[in-house]
């Protein structure tokens, strides 16, 4: 079901995208988009936009009386476009979809790094510059510990993925042993 959203949702994300690069506007469409995504994934609300029985107009208004005047014109045609093809549910994805595209445009790449040890400011540093150099640009680290790795380090950057982990030697080990 998530890749399906995501289906659904990356070309409206896309083309909000090119029209806020194309007025000026990232930043604004940044914040219409994180107000939409929280005021939709309010629990009541969501009930409310997978219910077949409640007409799309009513949440349509329901939304757009809720974020007020804080919409601007445009995001506000953009909340009308989706009740209209039944496509509320995305909206939290669509704005997931638009901050990915504004760090990425922004040179900025996001990078999870999985290690199964702890790591301080020093090793961070160190690894972010070693992934910017490797990358060919600014980098975002989030780092996560995960004890499951038991040493060494994975590291995901889109498509990327390098694992270095113990755990990934080990399955590697037992693929060969079985041949």
């Amino acid at each position: 079901m998530a890749g399906d959203i995501t289906t659904i949702a990356r070309p409206y994300a896309e083309a909000v995208f090119a029209r806020a690069k194309e007025s000026g506007q990232v930043d604004a469409w940044s914040e219409a988009l994180e107000l939409l995504a929280a005021v939709t994934s309010d629990t009541q609300l969501v009930a409310q936009i997978g219910n077949p029985t409640v007409p799309r107009e009513s949440i349509r208004d329901l939304i757009l009386e809720v974020c007020g005047d804080a919409l601007p014109g445009e995001a506000v045609n953009l909340v009308k476009l989706l009740a209209e093809n039944s496509r509320l549910e995305a909206v939290a994805e669509i704005a997931r979809l638009f901050e990915e595209r504004r760090v990425a445009d922004q040179g900025v790449r996001q990078v999870l790094v999985r290690t199964a040890f702890e790591v301080d400011a020093a090793q961070k540093d160190a690894l972010a510059q070693a992934l910017s150099k490797r990358l060919g640009g600014q980098v975002d680290l989030e780092i996560e510990t995960d004890s499951t790795l038991i040493g060494g380090i994975e590291i995901r950057a889109g498509d990327l993925v390098i694992d270095d982990s113990v755990r990934s030697k080990i399955k590697q080990l037992a693929h060969a042993l079985q041949f």
